[in-house]
């Protein structure tokens, strides 16, 4: 009877911590620090870039671990519309009232007793210290003076910071600022995407975000690769041989996500066995490369222009990496500053990277070849 062993170890689903976090510790120790320290600390105030499938949300999920540990409370949310009045009207009072031991005043009203005072009754009439603030900077001032009184402050969290719902949240900036002014213990960490936090730092209305902090993600090195693809199977019980690490490996090129997309196909491909061989990497990428199209390129291209689209499949359709401009100018029959303009585009959304003068490659594995399997090229207008 075939041994049975852990629940697969890997987590492809993002925004999920995986098994084993690597090549983040230096972001966490920086933000840790900065929570025992005064406002000042740069790391108070962090933007978080990366593109998608870099592990922002994980890494936003170890940094609310650590405030919360470090006694802050924590205002963890993604970006949406209507947040700001969710931020005013619910979360903030019911921390408050959660926080605050004097949360509620009672007020003795009426007073009644029989005979020796048996059987009195006292009347109270309960009221709430902290109704819903008129304003979103009033109800976060106030919680960080509670916090304050506490030792510790008010960590907030915001992910999926999208370019078109800044102006939304620029009432929250403009509170959370007021707070720094005051010199009162709040922090925040905001996660999006590269050209996102380009609009933020450009905004002439949060100037103050140009002094954040930043932690830009990109890829791992070899060496942290394979230690999150080979630890959780050793932890799970079960073992990988040295080929079939080194292409499992190879074939992630660094992107932490796909880290756990092949590492849990490995897992899947005979669960029941002990070891994991090299013959089940060819299984295991076949698969990956699926959950890959699906989970991280359609996301990726969903926001580009029709002439985006069309670049990248030019370029797809060049034999190998890195890519000449030239080539990709020639089977786009386009000028030079056309193309030049496509390039800096779609490096500053992280899809594509210099390599060289003249040169550039995917910066998200397999795109290339999803690209081609569409089998056409993406038609639309030129001017994106």
């Amino acid at each position: 009877m075939p041994r049975t062993y852990e629940e697969n170890p890997f987590t492809p689903t993002f925004g999920i911590t995986p098994p084993l976090l690597v090549g983040r510790d230096a972001e966490i120790a920086a933000v840790r620090r900065s929570l025992t320290r005064g406002p000042g600390d740069p790391a108070r105030a962090v933007l978080l870039t990366g593109a998608r499938g870099t592990g922002k949300t994980v890494l936003l999920n170890a940094l609310e671990d650590a405030a919360s540990q470090q006694g802050w409370a924590v205002i963890s949310e993604t970006v949406q519309p209507g947040l700001v009045e969710v931020l005013t009207r619910t979360t903030l009072p019911m921390l408050r009232a959660a926080l605050d031991p004097r949360a509620t005043d009672s007020t003795l009203t009426s007073a009644s007793a029989t005979v020796f005072g048996i059987g009195g009754a006292l009347t109270r009439q309960v009221s709430e210290r902290h109704p819903a603030e008129p304003s979103l900077r009033d109800g976060l001032e106030s919680l960080a003076r509670i916090q304050a009184d506490r030792g510790s402050g008010v960590f907030i969290s915001l992910d999926e910071v999208h370019r078109h719902e800044i102006a939304q949240i620029t009432p929250l900036f403009h509170a959370i600022q007021h707070c720094f002014r005051q010199g009162l213990p709040v922090a925040f960490v905001a996660a999006g995407l590269p050209s996102t936090v380009s609009r933020l730092l450009s905004d002439s209305v949060v100037t103050y975000l140009r002094r954040a902090e930043r932690f830009a993600l990109g890829t791992l090195p070899d060496a942290l690769v394979r230690a999150a693809l080979r630890e959780p199977i050793l932890r799970a019980g079960r073992s990988i041989s040295p080929d079939a690490l080194d292409r499992a490996a190879d074939a992630v090129h660094g992107y932490p996500f796909l880290i756990q997309v092949v590492g849990f196909e490995l897992w899947e491909v005979d669960p029941g066995t002990a070891h994991i061989g090299a013959d089940a990497v060819d299984v295991a990428l076949v698969r990956a490369v699926k959950t890959a199209n699906r989970l991280v390129h359609e996301p990726a291209l969903a926001d580009l222009s029709d002439a985006d689209r069309r670049f990248l499949a030019a370029m797809a359709r060049i034999p190998g990496e890195p890519v000449r401009l030239a080539d990709i100018l020639e089977r786009l029959g386009a000028t030079r500053d056309h193309v030049n303009k496509y390039r800096a585009r779609l490096i500053a959304a992280e899809i594509i990277e210099p390599a060289g003068r003249g040169l550039i490659r995917f910066a998200i594995p397999f795109l290339s070849e999803y690209l081609r399997s569409l089998g056409t090229e993406a038609a639309g207008s030129e001017d994106g």
